[in-house]
Formats: structure tokens, C-alpha cells, sequence
């Protein structure tokens, strides 16, 4: 269904191998165009007064080069009027390439119309033909053909070749810097040109979207030539481009709560005021970031379409289901802010269900099968009918009835549709089968169950839903959705597809979730390590950020495997502005500061008034204390020699005055002294028998493989357990007693973290803070973390 956890298939699809098959043909051609030759280069504009006034058709007989790995599924559309085009793209993820070069072709940014949009994905240049090139390199490759800075082809493919590396590594892998390092050895810019080039914005464009800083020590070129990209005029002009294009206006699809659905197109032959929605998770397990996205998805659309959202818990096996997981879910969608119109259980329909099979059975369009499992998946991948295929109506319904009584055990119901066929799903699937495990709410009432491929399409038709938001990997079985409805003489339903979120390095199947829990690898579902929508919550995630992540995606049809970094940095920016400042320091080797001219008339400390966030005034302010006696970072102490004068921060700028040889320090404070130039900058806190005890608790990946294929035992890819969760000891200021579960800060040179547990009053009851991701490849500081930063 939508649930985004999927079910277990029952048999092999000869249509899924050809589509494995066409994918891997894909891929292997993705991979020679990376490796290989640049595309064939779109003709010069004309230079005549028209060039200003139009863009030149794509010549018929080149390709659009794909330097993406997933496009928009926003149908084409006119774009900016006759000989005019327009560029859409999403606000936050502006085409800086492409800015780049309509830098440097004012004829072709005289005719271009700039369409930020909160409904947009990739960027997309649209032709006044309707034609349209996707991603900002390719936009850039065909708006700039003739601004390239090459005096030759080959020079010409030097540049593309540097903007297909600089798509296809990540800006700070060790390979891509030591060519990197090498080619600017022997030329100011890349391509071998002697000026600003799209290869050099291409890259530098990477170093800023993974914040590489180049170190000049041990990168001398790439550090010199990145500081010369830095000043370039054109890259001033670029940003000022974008900025004239405004915020852009937002598209008429809004999500709840007013924030815009992207990527999400109209629901085929949706009625404003009459769609109907549903969620239908499996009362199995917890929710997984999976299942928020198709949640999320089918919200979006009751919600655009003033329409009603279905919840249904799709309770048809009895092995598996709980009520506690009933209440998680429940309690998970709420935390989701996801507020269903009606609920409702697969369960509250099995007699209807039973009506049903009896039709189909008098339909002869099912039959009863005792045959193993082991030989019906045989049959089915052989396409031979079971040697009961045949048997009479009144053989198979007495069956049918002894199974429901629990006097056929042995037996299952199956459908009547087509052995033959490629769509492995329509080779007479199982419809009914025995089971004598209570069920969580109906108990032993029933000893049969409907399978979900059966309940499914019956409970949406007399539920009243009108699209089914099924993921991708439910294609094969749309078909057999369809023969279902139509054979008992249901109300059809409209399918519509969306792709699966999947995130590297990241297990979603809650098979094997659990088999972490069962080994007492993670203490229980909601660990920050689990992708659980409760696991994610304590690892930080703010659920508007999810939210404007996943509307971001839409619900485009291609499957692509995520990054977590671009879902954190999102994340990032929904906490910047509203949460409160503090300090912290580590606790080992932490080094004391003493302040020579500060007594505070004999009491152990005084206080300042300070801003909660320096940027949001709003905020309202909070008392400081200051005080003689001072606990540094150790790291930070132990760069500092006498005469230097630093800055802690939030207090003023105090000069070292003495270091001795335990590491501490004495210093004088300088309340009138500037802090212009001063490059030490220093977090701290007041060592006056108020400190907080904490602990900084960090958390990693549980895999090694960014994604697991098909035939790999995922057990065979566990990291360490200490190389993903780590503790560091710590020292937080006083202000940070009163923090409850669940609260936002930011340690100022430290990063974002959410409150795990508040602060019990001692050493034994720490405060327990989890590190935020920020979805940066290095750290934000150069302080030492308890795991390497990812």
C-alpha cells in the first residue's frame, strides 16, 4: 500500500527482471557518460540586434545531456512568452552555473525570464517551443556555448569535463582533490584557460555546497585558485541575478500549514471537495521515515483537493500485530502534526471480505489449494497451474468454510486470473489464509484471513477512497489491484505512484530493524540511530523541516537514493533562527582561566545581561555570570601564549598574561578593547561550583554501505557499535538547568543539540544532549567531537 515499509512479494515478476535489466542497461550507460565524452556542444547565438532578443532552438539532433541523476516530473510548459525562455528552479536550490553563465552572455540573459518557484525541483530551462533541458550544468553547458572561454574544442571539453567531476565527486573526496590539486599546478584557472570559466564555477560551486575550505598547507593551488573565485566579479553579478528574481511566488499546490508542495502534480481526475486519501501502515512496528513520506504525501493531497484523509491499520496478520504499535503510530502521526478525518481497520470489513471470496469462488474465479509453499512459488516461477486449478465450485467453497472454521489448515484461497502471464502478481495469487493466532482486537473470532492483496482493493472501493498513493514498488501490482475490483464488481479506484524515500547508509525494512532490537544492538525502536519517525525525532529532526524535505521531492515517480547531508542542512536552518544560545565546554583536560582584575566584590561570581539569540531580538534577554575563575576548551588553551588577547565569547576580549605549566592560564580583562582583528575566539564557562554536569551524546550510521544490493546480508556491512554512538563529558553554564526534554540549543562553536534528558541536579543525573547532524562534511568548529563528524 502507501505505507512506504512494503510487503512482502509471493512470487517473481519476469516483468521486474526486464526492468532490472533495462536499469542496469541505464546505468551502465549513466556511467560511460561520466567517464566519457562531453555532449555535442548547442550552437553559437547569432550575433545580430535579434540575438538579444531570443534564444536559438536545441538543434534537432543533439541529445539533452543528462548530468542529473533524477528530474522534475513537472509536465513542460510554455515558459516566458514568444522568443522568450524561462528558467524555473526552487529558491533554495538556486542554479549558481547557470548564473553564472548568463554572466557572461548578456545577449542570453536578455532572454531569460527567472522563475523562482516553491513548486519547482530541479532547475529546468523551457524554450518558447515547449522544449525543456534539465539541471543546472546542462542549462549552463547550452546557454553559455559560445561563452566558454576556450580558444578550442579541446580546451572546450577540458571545461565540461570539469563540470561532469564536479558532479560526480563529492567536493572533499581525497581522489578529486589530489587531481584537483595537480591540474592547477600548471594554470591559473581550470580548462587550461587564463580566465573565470563555468568548470571553475561548476567547482567552486561544490566546495561551497559541502563547505570545503581549501587548507593552504597542504592544497596550495586549489587554496590559491579558490581564493581568486572568491573575488570574481562575475560571481558577484551572478548572485545579484538571482537576488532581482526575487523569492519567488508561490505555486497554487500549498501543503498544511502553508508550506508548498513541490514536485506534486494534479491528481488524475481529482474533484476539489471529493477526494478521499488513505494511509493504511501495517500495526507491526513503529513508523519509519518512509511511511512519513507517504503519509505526508496523501495528507498534502486531502488537504489541497479539500478533501478527507483516511486512516486504516491494515491488522490481516495476527502473527505480527500488536495494540501497542496501533498507539505508536497513532502517537507518531500526531507528533507528524497529521490529523486523519476518519478511522478505521482492514478487520472491520472481514465478513464483507468473506461475501466476496464466496462470489469469486462462485464466479470460478478462485479455487482451494493445499499445495505447500515451496510448491506453489515453484508453479508460479515455472507458470504451471496447480493440479486443483480445476476443481469444482462446490469443492472449493466447502474448503473455503471449513478454512474459516478452523478445520482446513492446510488449505489457502487463491484467485483465478492468468499463470501465464509476465506480471508474476497476476499468476494466481493467494487471496485467503488459515490462521489461528488471536488477533490483537477481534481475538479467535476469526481463523482465516484475508491477505493484504485482497483486502486492500475491496476496503478502499466501499471505504469511498479515490486514489491510492502506492509507491513504486507496487507497480506489478496495480494490475492485479485493478483484475480485483473489476472481478468482484467494485468501485474502481485510481492508482497514483510515487517513489520510495530511501536514504544511504540507511535500513528501512523492519525485519531487520528488529533483528537490532533482538540483539540488543539498540536499546528499543525509538534509538537516534533507527530511521523511526521516533528515532529521528530524538536525533533532532524538526518535523516542518521533514516536512518541506519531502514536499521538495514530491511525488515524482524516480527513485533516487538520498543524501542525509541535504535533508540536515534543511533541518539547520529551521532551528538558526529560534534557538536559544549557550556554552558548554569538554570536560577532559579542560584548562582554568584565571582573571586576575575581576573580584565581583568578594562574591564568587556576577552577571551580565545577555541577548537568548543574538540575531532574533525577540527572544527577550538572560542573566550571564562572569567571574574569576574560568574553564576553557583544553585545545583552546593550549593555543594561546602570553601577550595574546582573545575573545571569550559573549564577555569581551581578555589578554593572556601568564601560561603555566599545568596548562592554565591568567589573564586581564580588557572591558574598553576592541575586538576587530582578534582571530581567538573562545567558548567558556564559569567554574563557581554551578556548573552543569552533561553529556554530549553523538550518533552514527549502523551500516558501512551507502546502499545494500539485493543479495547482500545486511549483517555482513555493521559498523563497530563504538564507531556509532559515542559520549563525551561536558560542562554546560547554569543556564541550562532548566532546559525540558525535547528542547532545541545551540552551543555556540559547537553545533545544534536536542535535550535527550533534562539536567537531575548532579554528576550522577547528567544532562544528556544529542548532537544534531548539520548536514556539513567537516565540522562546524574546529572542537574535537566524541565520532568523526559526517
Amino acid at each position: 500500500g502507501g505505507g512506504g515499509g512494503g510487503k512482502e512479494k509471493e512470487g517473481p515478476s519476469k516483468n521486474e527482471e526486464k526492468k532490472a535489466a533495462k536499469a542496469a542497461k541505464k546505468a551502465a550507460a549513466k556511467a560511460a557518460h561520466k567517464s566519457g565524452a562531453p555532449p555535442a556542444a548547442a550552437p553559437a547565438a547569432a550575433q545580430t540586434p535579434a540575438a538579444s532578443k531570443a534564444l536559438p532552438p536545441p538543434p534537432p539532433a543533439t541529445k539533452i545531456h543528462r548530468s542529473v541523476t533524477a528530474i522534475s516530473d513537472v509536465p513542460p510548459s510554455a515558459g516566458g512568452g514568444t522568443g522568450s525562455a524561462t528558467l524555473h528552479y526552487h529558491p533554495t536550490a538556486a542554479p549558481v552555473v547557470t548564473a553564472v553563465a548568463l554572466s557572461l552572455a548578456p545577449p542570453a540573459a536578455g532572454a531569460v525570464t527567472l522563475a523562482p518557484s516553491q513548486n519547482e525541483g530541479l532547475a529546468r530551462l523551457v524554450l518558447p517551443t515547449g522544449a525543456q533541458l534539465m539541471g543546472d550544468h546542462s542549462i549552463a553547458r547550452y546557454l553559455a556555448a559560445t561563452t566558454l572561454a576556450a580558444t578550442n574544442e579541446f580546451q572546450r571539453a577540458q571545461i565540461e569535463q570539469w563540470m561532469d567531476l564536479a558532479l560526480l565527486y563529492v567536493a572533499d573526496e581525497a581522489p578529486f582533490l589530489t587531481l584537483l590539486e595537480g591540474a592547477l599546478a600548471s594554470t591559473t584557472y581550470l580548462g587550461g584557460t587564463d580566465s573565470f570559466s563555468l568548470a571553475d564555477a561548476a567547482v567552486a560551486g561544490a566546495f561551497q555546497t559541502y563547505s570545503v575550505v581549501p587548507d593552504a598547507a597542504t592544497m596550495p593551488n586549489i587554496a590559491r585558485w579558490y581564493a581568486m573565485c572568491s573575488k570574481e566579479p562575475v560571481l558577484a553579478a551572478a548572485a545579484n541575478l538571482l537576488a532581482s528574481a526575487g523569492k519567488g511566488g508561490k505555486g497554487a499546490a500549498a501543503g498544511p500549514g502553508g508550506d508548498d508542495g513541490a514536485s506534486c502534480p494534479d491528481l488524475e481526475g481529482a474533484v476539489e471537495g471529493e477526494v478521499v486519501t488513505r494511509f493504511p501502515p501495517e500495526p507491526s512496528g513503529y513508523l519509519h521515515i518512509g511511511h512519513a513520506k507517504a503519509v505526508l504525501l496523501n495528507e498534502y493531497y486531502a488537504r489541497r483537493y479539500k478533501g478527507k484523509l483516511l486512516l486504516r491499520f491494515d491488522d490481516t496478520n495476527p502473527d505480527k500485530e500488536k495494540g501497542e504499535f496501533e498507539d505508536n503510530i497513532r502517537a507518531d502521526l500526531a507528533a507528524l502534526g497529521v490529523k486523519p478525518d476518519i478511522q478505521s481497520h482492514s478487520s472491520d470489513h472481514f465478513e464483507k471480505c468473506q461475501q466476496l471470496a464466496r462470489k469469486m469462488i462462485k464466479d470460478n474465479l478462485a479455487f482451494m489449494d493445499d499445495s505447500d509453499k515451496a510448491t506453489i512459488k515453484q508453479e508460479r516461477e515455472d507458470r504451471v497451474n496447480s493440479k486443483h486449478h480445476d476443481q469444482p465450485v462446490e469443492t472449493a467453497m466447502d474448503l473455503f468454510e471449513k478454512m474459516l472454521k478452523g478445520e482446513a489448515d492446510e488449505w489457502c484461497l487463491r484467485a483465478k486470473i492468468d499463470m501465464t502471464s509476465d506480471n508474476g502478481t497476476l499468476r494466481d495469487p493467494v487471496l485467503y489464509r488459515a490462521n489461528s493466532t488471536p488477533h490483537h482486537k477481534t481475538g479467535t473470532k476469526y481463523k482465516a484471513y484475508p491477505t493484504y492483496d485482497f483486502v486492500c482493493p475491496i476496503v478502499d472501493s466501499i471505504e469511498g477512497v479515490t486514489h491510492a498513493l502506492r509507491t513504486t514498488e507496487y507497480n506489478d501490482r496495480d494490475a492485479q489491484y485493478a483484475w480485483l475490483q473489476e472481478a468482484m464488481g467494485l468501485r474502481k479506484v485510481i492508482v497514483h505512484a510515487f517513489s520510495r524515500l530511501n536514504f544511504v547508509y540507511t535500513l528501512l525494512s523492519k525485519r531487520k530493524l528488529q533483528w537490532f532490537v533482538d540483539k540488543g544492538i539498540v536499546p528499543g525502536w525509538d534509538d537516534p540511530r533507527f530511521p523511526t519517525v521516533q528515532g529521528i525525532v530524538r536525533r533532532g529532526v524538526s518535523f516542518s523541516a521533514l516536512r518541506k524535505f519531502i514536499y521538495m521531492q514530491g511525488a515524482s515517480r524516480n527513485v533516487v537514493l538520498q543524501e542525509w547531508d541535504k535533508f540536515w542542512a534543511i533541518n539547520k536552518d529551521e532551528y538558526d533562527p529560534v534557538s536559544p544560545r549557550f556554552m558548554g565546554i569538554a570536560q577532559k583536560n579542560a584548562a582554568k582561566l584565571t582573571v586576575t582584575n575581576i573580584d565581583n566584590n568578594g562574591c564568587a561570581a556576577s552577571a551580565k545581561v545577555v541577548d537568548v539569540h543574538p540575531g532574533n531580538p525577540e527572544m527577550g534577554k538572560r542573566p550571564l555570570r562572569l567571574g574569576p575563575s574560568v574553564l576553557l576548551e583544553a585545545e583552546d588553551a593550549a593555543t594561546c601564549e602570553v601577550g595574546d588577547k582573545i575573545i571569550l565569547l559573549m564577555w569581551g576580549v581578555h589578554e593572556i598574561t601568564k601560561k603555566n605549566a599545568d596548562g592554565s592560564l591568567e589573564s586581564t580583562y580588557l572591558p574598553d578593547a576592541s575586538v576587530k582583528k582578534l582571530k581567538k575566539k573562545f567558548n567558556w564557562v564559569l567554574d563557581d561550583g554551578h556548573l552543569v554536569h552533561t553529556d554530549f551524546k553523538e550518533y552514527g550510521d549502523l551500516i558501512t554501505k551507502p546502499k545494500l544490493d539485493p543479495d547482500d546480508n545486511f549483517e555482513d556491512f555493521l559498523k563497530p557499535i563504538d564507531e556509532t554512538f559515542a559520549k563525551m563529558p561536558a560542562f554546560c553554564e547554569p543556564g541550562t538547568r532548566s532546559l525540558k526534554y525535547g528542547d532545541v540549543i545551540q552551543l555556540v562553536r559547537r553545533g545544534f543539540f536536542r535535550v535527550d534528558k533534562p539536567y537531575g541536579g548532579s554528576e550522577a543525573s547528567p544532562l544528556e544532549l544529542v548532537l544534531i547532524p548539520d548536514g556539513k562534511k567537516t565540522a562546524m568548529s574546529t572542537l574535537s567531537t566524541a565520532l568523526a563528524h559526517k
